[in-house]
């Protein structure tokens, strides 16, 4: 055995127990660390030749690429939509790891069998009935993926193609329709082939992102009965609004259409009280997207997606070969999703469920949503500082006076704090999205208090 490679077998109680020590270390101070520092280029180094042992990765890393590593774990990253991983979901991390299972089928292990039931926990969880299946996937860009090919073989088979043997050129374009599609569906449409243009946006009501209900059944009306995918959003990007489930689910008795339901972060919703009635009709959707790595707060990548027609699933992902399993009337998961090797993901996330159940998951949602009210009530207070929408779950979109790009800057080299730019309406703008299981209101203050120093000073 090479060297390296043995001591490090010799060794390895001591290894991860120094390993363990670091990462304490990091946990310890990410409250404080600088959370989104300047990138500062590190020289490249040559190929390891006969390597420095997993002591010597570890010093190198720590010197060379750990400063420049975000602190996007902690509570005050408010960028894109990120969560942080809770120390159930780390430990199931570090198992996944340590276990090393191949996910995609039942061939010697129980994995495949963690990875249904978690899916069928979050399935409860979001209020989706029985007659819903799902897999684990890399994340919502997947997870949409997955619910779209689905959709284009059900508008396939209604009209009498099998798209996943003769192909897309057999069926001809396809119509998606959506009111504020995330930018993730038109990649999908690209990867599957149905190209960006198939989404026809929809118009939106008066100053929301929410679909005018009334404009997509015009716009079904005119595909004069050929089926289409309208892609429903439970929770937009800019403002979290969310599209009117139920005035669309009506709108099957008249017009053939798949609904997907984009429920990234949004279907967290189902969790808090206040804001349950906003998914309304989700268990009705045929498909249906949720991101992991955003508020369930297990690390990436994770998703789910979930389905009522897993026979048409198995149509376009099934994979055959003689040293796997054939399609069952219970598919294994590499006959349902792109990957066919793939990480037990569910581990994570059946480790963050099992230890703090619904109730804690409750919380860290409305603890979220509490703390996006808290900074939407201290930016009204900053004079120039503009709410560009109601504060509805967990993202607040607001304008600043002044230089943009200068102003984002500005937060960043601060080290408090990290908030993305985005254009709303026309108008350049901030959002700060708050999914971390750590996320105070005192850590909506900070922000707020710095946003008042660099804009008044």
């Amino acid at each position: 055995m090479h060297s390296p490679l043995a001591d490090d077998l010799a060794t390895l109680p001591h290894l991860l127990q120094t390993v363990r020590d670091y990462a304490v270390s990091v946990l310890d101070g990410l409250g404080e660390r600088p959370v989104a520092p300047p990138p500062v280029a590190v020289p490249a180094a040559p190929l390891p030749a006969a390597g420095a042992g997993t002591a010597g990765a570890l010093a190198a890393f720590q010197q060379r690429w750990a400063p420049g590593f975000s602190g996007s774990a902690g509570p005050r990253y408010l960028g894109f939509v990120t969560g942080g991983t809770t120390p159930a979901a780390l430990a199931g991390d570090w198992l996944t790891g340590v276990f090393d299972q191949n996910g995609s089928n039942r061939s010697g292990s129980s994995a495949a069998d963690l990875e249904k039931e978690t899916v069928a926990w979050l399935g409860e969880m979001f209020g989706l009935g029985p007659g819903h299946t799902g897999a684990f996937v890399s994340g919502a860009t997947m997870s949409n993926l997955v619910g779209l090919a689905i959709g284009r073989e059900w508008i396939g088979r209604r009209l009498g193609v099998d798209v996943a043997r003769q192909g897309l050129a057999a069926l001809g374009p396809i119509t998606v329709l959506s009111g504020t599609a995330h930018s993730s569906v038109y990649k999908a449409l690209s990867i599957l082939g149905a190209g960006r243009d198939a989404l026809r946006p929809v118009a939106t009501l008066p100053d929301r992102e929410a679909v005018d209900v009334a404009a997509l059944a015009e716009a079904l009306e005119a595909l004069d009965g050929r089926p289409a995918i309208v892609v429903a959003n439970a929770g937009t990007v800019n403002t979290v609004d969310f599209d009117d489930l139920r005035a669309i689910l009506a709108l099957r008795e008249r017009y053939p259409f798949w609904l997907h339901a984009d429920a990234a972060f949004g279907g967290f919703a189902a969790l808090s009280p206040e804001h349950a009635h906003l998914v309304d009709g989700l268990a009705e959707a045929d498909s249906v997207c949720v991101d992991l790595h955003k508020w369930l707060n297990v690390p990436y990548d994770a998703a789910v997606q979930f389905t009522r027609r897993r026979d048409l699933q198995v149509d376009v992902f099934q994979n055959a070969a003689a040293y796997l399993p054939a399609v069952s009337g219970d598919p294994d998961f590499f006959h349902l999703t792109p990957e066919n090797s793939r990480r037990l993901r569910a581990l994570a996330a059946w480790f963050t469920l099992a230890a703090y159940g619904v109730a804690g998951h409750r919380e860290i949602v409305t603890r979220a949503i509490a703390a996006a009210h808290r900074l939407g009530e201290r930016l009204t207070a900053i004079p120039g500082v503009r709410l560009l929408a109601p504060v509805r779950l967990n993202v607040v979109c607001f304008s600043v006076p002044g230089d943009l790009p200068a102003v984002v800057r500005a937060i960043a080299d601060s080290g408090e704090a990290f908030l993305t730019p985005t254009v709303y309406q026309g108008s350049p703008a901030l959002r700060a999205a708050f999914s971390n299981w750590r996320t105070a209101e005192s850590d909506a203050d900070r922000v707020a208090g710095l946003l008042h120093k660099l804009l008044t000073s």
